[in-house]
């Protein structure tokens, strides 16, 4: 068996439903030799939302999963295909009407897997980087409760330079990504 891996296209916003109902038909069937992996490239990052900050899973390829599968037997093809929510195998032309799936080639799998490691080795990644000339709210530290302005962005180190109004007079203060939280 040579396993190969492939992209599926999958509704968006669905795709932890479909990958959970074609990993439940496959030991249904008995085709885990066939199909061992399915994967949805995605990352964790964490956004401030009310002074808090949260962990969330965000997909790299919206609509996309991938799977590791031995497809000279049609009735692999067939079963992918068959499962809710499944638009169909990506071909080359782009199109799901492609006859024949299309393999992705070693260098891309490596890619897209060693992003995906890379995020869980990594620190969480912080989603919605600021703006300069954008409003923020200072959510901790000793300038919390003030709004100021972002000044400069510090994208390598995370972190802002903000003017904070105290006593009348902008202040500049630096500031972590996690301190401040966009203003609505």
């Amino acid at each position: 068996m040579e396993h190969k891996w492939y992209v599926v296209r999958a509704v968006s916003g669905q795709e932890k439903k479909v990958k959970a109902y074609l990993e439940n038909e496959i030991s249904r069937c008995k085709m885990e030799e066939a199909i061992p992996q399915i994967l949805i490239p995605s990352e964790k990052v964490y956004e401030m939302r009310n002074g808090k900050k949260r962990i969330r899973e965000r997909n790299f390829f919206p609509g996309y999963m991938m799977v590791s599968a031995d497809l000279s037997s049609g009735e692999t093809t067939h079963l992918i295909n068959s499962i809710p929510g499944v638009i169909g195998f990506l071909s080359a032309t782009g199109s799901t009407t492609s006859k024949e799936p299309i393999p992705l080639r070693q260098a891309e799998v490596n890619r897209i897997l060693g992003r995906v490691d890379e995020t869980d080795e990594d620190d969480v990644q912080l989603d919605s980087p600021f703006i300069v000339g954008e409003t923020v709210k200072v959510m901790d530290g000793p300038f919390s409760g003030f709004t100021g302005t972002v000044e400069e962005v510090f994208e390598d180190r995370k972190k802002l330079n903000v003017a904070v109004k105290i006593f009348g007079r902008n202040t500049p203060v630096e500031l972590n990504y996690i301190q401040v939280e966009k203003e609505d």
